[in-house]
C-alpha cells in the first residue's frame, strides 16, 4: 500500500512531496525570489507539512541548490547538442532566449545568496563554468583561432544581456547576438571552411528552451 502523509490542510497525499516542494520551489524563488520565500510558504504550496519537507531537503541551502541543479541538468541541450546546426549557428542560438524569459536562475541565486560558499552558489559557478566550457568547444569546433578567449566573450555577453535585460525591462538578447556575430566573425580566420548555412546569420536558429540559460 502507498504511504500517506498529512499535509498542513489535513488532506492525506501519497508518495510524491518530494517533486511537488521541488515544483513549488521553482515557482516561488522564480517569482519572489529565495530570500523573500520561507518554508511555512513553501509547504503551503506543496501541501506538505514543514516535517516532511526536512525530511527530504534537511536545510532551505540544500533545497536551494537542488532547485538549480533541476533547472537545466544537461547545461542548454537545445543549443549544443543540435546537429542540425553548423558550429557558427549553436554559438548564435545561445542568445535567441524567449523574450518572457526571467532573469538567469543561477545569476539570481548568487546574487541573492551573497556567500561564495553556500552549496547554490557553488553550483551557480560550476554551471557558469561549464557553459564557458560548452561555448569553447563549439568555438574551436568553428575554427575559431583563440576559442578559450571566444567562449569567455560570449558567456561573457550572454550573462550581461540577461541582467540587463532584467534592470531595463527590455529585450536585450537581440543587441547581444548582433555583438556575438562580429565576435565571432572577427575569431574564425576567413580560410576556415564555411558551410552555406553560415551566413544565414541568427536567421534560422532555434529558441533555447526555457530551461537553458
Amino acid at each position: 500500500m502507498t504511504e500517506l502523509e498529512k499535509g498542513p490542510l489535513g488532506r492525506r497525499r501519497g508518495r510524491g512531496a518530494r517533486e511537488r516542494i521541488l515544483s513549488a520551489s521553482q515557482q516561488l524563488f522564480r517569482d519572489q525570489g529565495i530570500n523573500r520565500t520561507g518554508m511555512d510558504q513553501l509547504c503551503a504550496v506543496a501541501q506538505v507539512s514543514k516535517r516532511t519537507a526536512y525530511q527530504h531537503f534537511p536545510s532551505k541551502d540544500e533545497l536551494v541548490a537542488e532547485y538549480l541543479r533541476r533547472f537545466d541538468p544537461d547545461v542548454m541541450p537545445g543549443v549544443f547538442d543540435r546537429t542540425d546546426l553548423t558550429p557558427r549557428e549553436r554559438l548564435l542560438a545561445a542568445f535567441e532566449m524567449p523574450a518572457s524569459m526571467p532573469l538567469c536562475p543561477y545569476i539570481a541565486a548568487a546574487v541573492e545568496l551573497h556567500d561564495p560558499q553556500h552549496p547554490a552558489s557553488q553550483y551557480a559557478r560550476d554551471y557558469k563554468s561549464t557553459i564557458a566550457a560548452r561555448l569553447t568547444e563549439t568555438a574551436r569546433e568553428a575554427g575559431a583561432t583563440d576559442p578559450e578567449q571566444l567562449g569567455e566573450q560570449l558567456a561573457l555577453l550572454i550573462d550581461g544581456a540577461s541582467a540587463r535585460t532584467r534592470v531595463l525591462n527590455s529585450e536585450s538578447f537581440p543587441t547581444a547576438a548582433a555583438i556575438a556575430a562580429v565576435l565571432i566573425d572577427n575569431a574564425i580566420p576567413a580560410s576556415s571552411p564555411r558551410q552555406p548555412g553560415d551566413d544565414r546569420g541568427t536567421t534560422g536558429s532555434a529558441p533555447v528552451p526555457a530551461g537553458g540559460q
